[in-house]
């Protein structure tokens, strides 16, 4: 039998006859990283909305449009007759798996739509049990990172992880906003997290925002995938006009109270006529302004659905709400006796600023924003989340980690799956190999003394 790539022993694939000493492992994705079903309320059929390649754009308008319900806290679909539901197969690993598992994408090996692939099968390598010792959560990320049903989900994983493992702790790994969720978490349960988990890794979370993405998201959408697949893929509009209606958007505005070393700006190139003469200006929008220019750019933002047309203005009910999300955010605490540790991409240009028009061609009326392609300014990062921000936990970590590497791909990166099996305690010695790493300095810890153990320049930040 050949062994996996990434297995850290020769013990196959996880049968039944193997006897592998692991406490359980909870998978947890961010934003757009879970399968999402249509359901049929009357006759309960499921059909797959996101993430699909063919008819995508068609299949999104028609099921996963929204609008925020400020009375429930919940985003509902325009379509009162479905629901959208996350698929729980595979002890909740399919949601979070091949985001669409269509044949022809595993044969083309489409990884941008790839997400907790490669690390579910080297955790299966290494001895993971499906059902027994490794589990996923995958949730509607279209809600808030604090709504009841999200929380309630993550709660009954938990259990169950540590039921099937016969009373084992668990280990969390989040990627991306699946951080902030269990943040979220952390805070309004502590008592439940202090039970149930044991140590929790997070990857790229954008624990004081994600300014330069997030912002351009409200004012023009957003691409999820690149290359050749983007034009069989949902639009930036229509995708724009989702996010709009997304308290986990908001949720994930770059933090006013964070101590930035340059606070993100929203700039625009504006045309302004005084006196009967017309000049440009470059207008600035920080934190403290950037609502007004969300109000003025979305003041006429609207969809068609079904020949009707829908408002999507800026939504001040869903800032308001996002607001509480950034105080618990803020106040969080890692409860005694946890181990914690942050791993975050470096080496790639993320976005910061964000500037609309030029000098040479201005924007008229602040509406025409959303129909402009963005610049930017840029920072280090994984090219989603800056370095800055995902660094800024506020917790005691046992190790915090950059890997030069993109937001998505830190999810197959083998360095990165080096340092989980090493914190996981599944093998003896680590030996990370010399692909692309940050410049920035060697990591070297008593750890490491008196064993020969090539040790990469990754930039990462140590706590005794």
């Amino acid at each position: 039998m050949l062994q996996n790539p990434f297995c850290c022993c020769f013990r196959g694939r996880g049968s039944d006859d193997d006897d592998v000493d692991h406490d359980p492992v909870l998978l947890v994705s961010g934003i757009g990283g879970s399968v999402l079903h249509s359901k049929r309320k009357k006759s309960g059929f499921q059909s797959r909305v996101w993430v699909r390649i063919l008819l995508a754009d068609l299949e999104f308008r028609k099921k996963l449009w929204s609008l925020y319900n400020p009375k429930t806290g919940y985003v509902e679909s325009l379509d009162d007759s479905i629901e959208i539901v996350v698929p729980e197969d595979d002890y909740g690993l399919y949601a979070i798996d091949i985001l669409d598992p269509a044949l022809w994408v595993k044969i083309l090996h489409l990884t941008d739509v790839y997400h907790f692939h490669d690390m579910i099968d080297m955790l299966v390598g290494c001895g993971y049990k499906k059902g027994t010792t490794l589990f996923g959560y995958g949730y509607d990320f279209r809600q808030s990172n604090r709504i009841d049903k999200g929380m309630d989900g993550l709660k009954a994983k938990l259990e169950a992880a540590y039921e099937a493992s016969g009373g084992r702790k668990v280990n969390l790994i989040s990627h991306s906003m699946g951080g902030l969720l269990v943040t979220c978490f952390m805070y309004l349960h502590n008592d439940v997290f202090t039970k149930y988990v044991n140590k929790w890794i997070t990857i790229a979370t954008p624990f004081q925002g994600a300014p330069g993405c997030i912002n351009d998201s409200l004012l023009t959408g957003l691409q999820f995938v690149d290359g050749f697949e983007s034009y069989f893929f949902v639009s930036r509009w229509s995708m724009h006009q989702l996010v709009v209606e997304c308290p986990s958007i908001y949720e994930m505005l770059p933090n006013p109270g964070f101590k930035w070393k340059k606070q993100p700006e929203i700039q625009v190139w504006q045309s302004k006529s005084e006196d009967g003469e017309t000049s440009v200006v470059l207008e600035s929008y920080g934190s403290s302004n950037s609502v007004n220019l969300f109000e003025e750019a979305l003041r006429h933002n609207e969809l068609d659905y079904e020949g009707k047309k829908v408002a999507l203005p800026f939504n001040l009910s869903i800032l308001k709400w996002a607001d509480g999300t950034r105080q618990i955010l803020n106040s969080a605490q890692l409860p005694k006796g946890i181990a914690f540790y942050n791993i975050y991409g470096t080496s790639y240009d993320t976005p910061l600023d964000v500037c609309y028009g030029t000098q040479d061609s201005p924007i008229e009326e602040l509406s025409d924003i959303c129909h402009t392609i963005p610049q930017y300014s840029y920072v280090d990062g994984d090219g989603t989340v800056p370095a800055e921000s995902a660094k800024a936990d506020n917790f005691e970590a046992v190790e915090r980690v950059g890997i030069a590497s993109s937001h998505r791909a830190l999810l197959r990166d083998e360095q990165v799956f080096e340092l989980i099996k090493k914190w996981l305690g599944v093998t003896d010695q680590v030996k990370l190999h010399p692909k692309k790493i940050s410049k920035v300095m060697d990591v070297y810890t008593n750890e490491y003394e008196g064993k020969d153990l090539y040790v990469p320049q990754i930039k990462c930040d140590y706590q005794e």
